[in-house]
């Protein structure tokens, strides 16, 4: 998609859907008086027929009927000024794609007054019109190619292109392809997204330029003791991998950043079984893993001066005669024991191997995302992720990235007093706690495998997947978490 910026006047830019945006009781600015001149009235008609106010999420199509260069005027309801804010022009952008879609169109020119942080709402503007044009119907009958947006133009009085806009339109045209790889892989079947399946995309889109792939079968997964993803594992008919994506930039290396994700491809609960209900989505636990693969993919083209490790430990969790039982014992890398209680509490055993493995790398940092605990969606619901840490200014920079990237992170405690929920009298931890608190639990057992390396662990439950359609993403898979990650890669 190509993104141009012109210094040219509303009333003279040719474009199949002009769009303005409207803060609420806008209607009368003075630009919407000139077009409306020049649309003889009809436009203020419009306004008033329909009672447009502006309001946040609101939109007014009007054709112009040949009395502008552009075919179609849409107005964009913002919001209250003061409530209006980055992710606030990402979902505008959404919008306008959405009635460019409806009517066919392949471009549209987005005017924007002269506004504060031009670079920062050029890319949300972008970005949002990118993320909604993703489709994912490959498996239906009457599918019809998803509809291409061609171009947008930027129009603002006395602007100029630039680097640092040209900068901001590329960092969002470089982003969404790895979120776009990420809901694939998300909404792909279970028993296409098997652990092989997983490994074979991470070696097909993570390659060239500093990006290696290592793919462990099972008896390399064995010779290295990742006893958590084999204890998973062995109710599986499927074998285990475990991936590892490596990212080494031209120059000397800034510092070392690993990324560790959940890989779970499907989650039945294992003995400890779900109900037919809640496997549905189950496809969806593997999406920790997937974000990593998508944001490792674009590393090439973002070009960060730093070391990135991906580590993706990934089986499906089901039920046989020879799936773990609950009372079994796993003695991981690090020395540590677990007794498993709970077969439905599998992710945290295999992001144990894959946070001990990484840590003895010795990173400057470490970051696991997981569809981790359905408390954690207790607690913040389906928009927000949580985030715990050990480092607060490592937290504090994840929390800032999710911000621009308009998705959104809330920090939880590690309460060290409920440490006493997880002992267990064989074992040194048991995989599950008491009846509350237990995203926390959770996050307390994962970071008893991560030393004194500063870590985030970011429980993407809700977020990950979306059961209605949202205005930047389809039902499905949403790739959350990956323009985080790739924000973040770009701090150093």
């Amino acid at each position: 998609m190509e993104v141009k910026f012109k210094d040219l006047s509303p009333e003279r830019v040719k474009t199949d859907i002009l769009i303005l945006p409207v803060k609420e009781k806008g209607t009368e600015e003075p630009m919407i008086r000139r077009l409306d001149r020049r649309l003889k009235g009809m436009l203020s008609e419009r306004i008033k027929k329909s009672k447009f106010t502006g309001a946040e999420g609101t939109t007014l199509l009007h054709p112009t009927a040949g009395m502008l260069p552009a075919s179609h005027l849409l107005l964009l309801g913002m919001g209250k000024e003061n409530e209006i804010e980055n992710d606030s022009w990402r979902k505008a952008a959404a919008r306008a794609k959405r009635e460019t879609t409806g009517i066919g169109a392949e471009e549209f020119a987005f005017f924007l007054s002269p506004v504060k942080e031009l670079e920062t709402i050029v890319g949300a503007i972008v970005e949002g019109a990118m993320l909604a044009s993703y489709q994912f119907n490959k498996y239906q009958s009457d599918h019809k190619p998803p509809s291409s947006l061609r171009a947008i133009t930027i129009l603002r009085p006395g602007l100029k292109g630039s680097a640092a806009l040209d900068r901001s339109a590329r960092l969002a045209l470089d982003l969404t392809p790895g979120v776009f790889l990420a809901r694939d892989l998300v909404n792909e079947p279970p028993s296409i997204t098997t652990a092989r399946f997983l490994g074979g995309q991470a070696q097909r889109h993570c390659r060239g330029r500093g990006l290696s792939v290592e793919v462990w079968g099972k008896k390399k997964i064995q010779a290295m003791n990742l006893a958590g993803l084999l204890a998973v594992n062995r109710g599986s008919v499927e074998e285990p991998r475990f991936i590892i994506i490596h990212y080494k930039p031209a120059g000397k290396a800034k510092k070392k950043v690993a990324l560790i994700g959940k890989g779970i491809t499907f989650d039945s609960g294992g003995l400890s079984l779900k109900t037919a209900k809640s496997m549905e989505t189950m496809k969806l636990d593997m999406a920790g893993g997937a974000a990593i693969i998508g944001a490792m993919s674009r590393l090439p083209d973002l070009r960060p001066e730093i070391e990135v490790t991906g580590y993706i430990p990934t089986t499906d969790n089901v039920p046989s005669g020879s799936a773990q039982k609950p009372g079994d014992i796993i003695r991981y890398l690090n020395g540590k024991t677990i007794e498993v209680l709970n077969t439905d509490a599998e992710g945290r055993l295999i992001l144990a191997d894959g946070l001990a493995l990484a840590a003895k790398e010795k990173p400057d940092c470490m970051i696991n995302l997981a569809t981790l605990t359905g408390a954690c969606m207790v607690a913040l619901g389906t928009e927000v992720a949580g985030i715990f840490g050990n480092h607060q200014p490592l937290v504090d920079n994840l929390i800032r990235c999710g911000r621009e990237a308009g998705e959104k992170l809330w920090q939880l405690p590690l309460v060290k007093e409920y440490r006493e929920e997880i002992k267990s009298n064989v074992a040194d931890m048991k995989n599950i706690g008491g009846s509350y608190g237990g995203a926390i639990t959770a996050a307390l057992i994962l970071q008893e495998f991560v030393g004194n390396i500063p870590w985030a662990h970011l429980d993407i439950a809700g977020p990950a997947f979306a059961e209605k359609e949202m205005l930047t993403c389809p039902k499905g898979g949403t790739g959350f978490g990956v323009r985080t990650l790739l924000r973040f890669l770009s701090t150093f």
